[in-house]
């Protein structure tokens, strides 16, 4: 695990020292910032339109390989990229096109790492692993966008890229000398692969699928591969040889959607993360103008603000490391703090006073983020995890998109104290909401229950002699 994490840390240090880069290099060529925000949303749009195919993949393929030769390959862009920089060849098509193939990759990688960093620790560490992830991108994220400067300015743009590719290679390298711990399922080829009994983890029923319950049901012929660790029974749901891959293919994408869907927590966890994204978390914009406008603070003070928020993060990403078994009500609590935070931050008369508020609103946020995580990839089966992240790299990136323009039009009209004011208690407001509407469903649905089974000091509401006749009829019975 600690090569495992070095490895991730060079290599998100590197990311964000290219991402860093990138931009400036756009500007450089085009002069445009239009054209820069353009490879953004570029680099962005194949986790939109592919990452349920991408997590496919992700369950079908061995993970190791997976993740190694993903690495591999966002190495060679980051090489093509620097060589094309060295010999003055690149051109802004070129940069589209290598960023756009970065992103088609990171589709498949993105989940890839993740999953292959739980498959290291026992089930019960995987929230531990999860914040130590979560440290190490905040790390890296703040090495790499320090180091873009620098090297830059001394060894020029090719070298970014350069380094970067090197961090893709470092880690691809070390990936085949892990040792993962068995208690996950493994899968092959596309084949879904079910442990024995002794060694199967309990895992959620899935509503409206039917599972393996012991028995092996084949459509064709498959091939059981043997660990060390677990025999395992085989379950193929493809079709014949002959032309089935493409169906089989939609069929897996498919459970992946209605697995996410299905779970009623999933689905809050979509709602309180978007709404946050949209009208929160977008520091680089709000705080900004606020900073450089109504506070009278020039782009060295952004940069300080900058730098408290990073320690925030990371302070928050040690704290969520130390969470065991989170939940989604941890998750919207926590949100809904930082929301309320950043609204009292919109008020801050001055820098000093913005700063204090800013270290606990990022820290409150980051444990957020960090839990949301560990409760994404530890609820789904094993067997569903890279398709669960599909969705979410689908839905994450939807948002992520639209965000910053419903900001934007938001400054626009409210300026940046009222668009931090109004953001912080909208998030606020729509999580108190959605917990006050869950805890009604659950109410209603407790009341018949606790009528039916005699609960001592439950008193019935009286029933008209219409509710009698109808529920005297089986037809019309409501019972499950």
């Amino acid at each position: 695990m600690r090569w495992w994490s070095l490895a991730n840390f060079l290599s998100n240090a590197g990311t964000w020292m290219q991402l860093t880069v990138q931009n400036l290099l756009v500007l450089q060529i085009t002069g445009s910032a239009a054209a820069t925000g353009l490879s953004i949303s570029v680099q962005a749009a194949p986790a939109l339109l592919v990452s349920l195919v991408g997590g496919a993949a992700v369950d079908r393929w061995p993970r190791k390989t997976t993740a190694a030769v993903s690495q591999a390959l966002l190495g060679a862009v980051a090489f093509t990229t620097a060589v094309l920089v060295a010999t003055d060849r690149l051109d802004v098509t070129v940069l589209m096109v290598l960023a756009a193939v970065t992103g088609l990759v990171a589709t498949v990688d993105g989940p890839a790492c993740a999953l292959l960093g739980n498959d290291l620790v026992r089930k019960e560490d995987v929230p531990s692993a999860i914040g130590v992830g979560s440290l190490v991108h905040s790390a890296g994220r703040l090495a790499g966008t320090a180091l873009a400067g620098v090297t830059v300015g001394f060894l020029g743009t090719a070298a970014a890229y350069t380094a970067n590719g090197l961090s893709f290679l470092f880690v691809a390298s070390v990936i085949p000398f892990l040792r993962p711990v068995h208690e996950a399922l493994p899968t092959s080829g596309t084949a879904a692969v079910t442990p024995t009994p002794t060694d199967a983890p309990v895992i959620p029923a899935q509503r409206g699928t039917r599972g393996a319950r012991g028995t092996t049901k084949t459509r064709q012929t498959a091939t059981a591969r043997t660990t060390s660790t677990a025999r395992t029974t085989v379950t193929a749901g493809s079709t014949a040889a002959a032309g089935g891959h493409g169906r089989s293919t939609d069929m897996t994408v498919h459970q992946g959607l209605v697995y996410f869907f299905r779970r009623p927590r999933l689905v809050a966890l979509a709602g309180i993360t978007g709404i946050s994204s949209m009208f929160g978390r977008n520091y680089g914009l709000t705080l900004a103008v606020l900073v450089t406008g109504p506070l009278a603070g020039g782009a060295g003070a952004f940069g300080t603000v900058s730098t408290v928020l990073a320690v925030g993060g990371i302070l928050g990403a040690v704290l969520g490391a130390r969470l065991r078994s989170p939940s989604v009500r941890l998750v919207g609590v926590l949100a809904a703090g930082g929301a309320l935070l950043q609204a009292v931050a919109g008020f801050s008369p001055s820098l000093a006073v913005l700063m204090v508020l800013v270290l606990p609103m990022a820290v409150l946020e980051s444990v957020s983020d960090t839990a949301g995580t560990t409760v994404l990839q530890t609820d789904p089966p094993a067997h569903l995890r890279g398709r669960v992240l599909g969705v979410w790299g689908s839905i994450s990136t939807g948002w992520g998109l639209a965000g910053p323009p419903l900001l934007g039009l938001l400054m626009e009209l409210a300026g940046a104290r009222g668009a931090l004011v109004t953001g912080g208690l909208l998030i606020a407001a729509t999580i108190t909401a959605g917990f006050a509407l869950r805890r009604r469903r659950a109410t209603t649905a407790l009341v018949p229950d606790a009528e039916e089974h005699g609960v001592p000091g439950f008193t019935a509401e009286p029933r008209t002699a219409d509710d009698r006749t109808a529920a005297a009829r089986p037809g019309l019975s409501t019972a499950a």
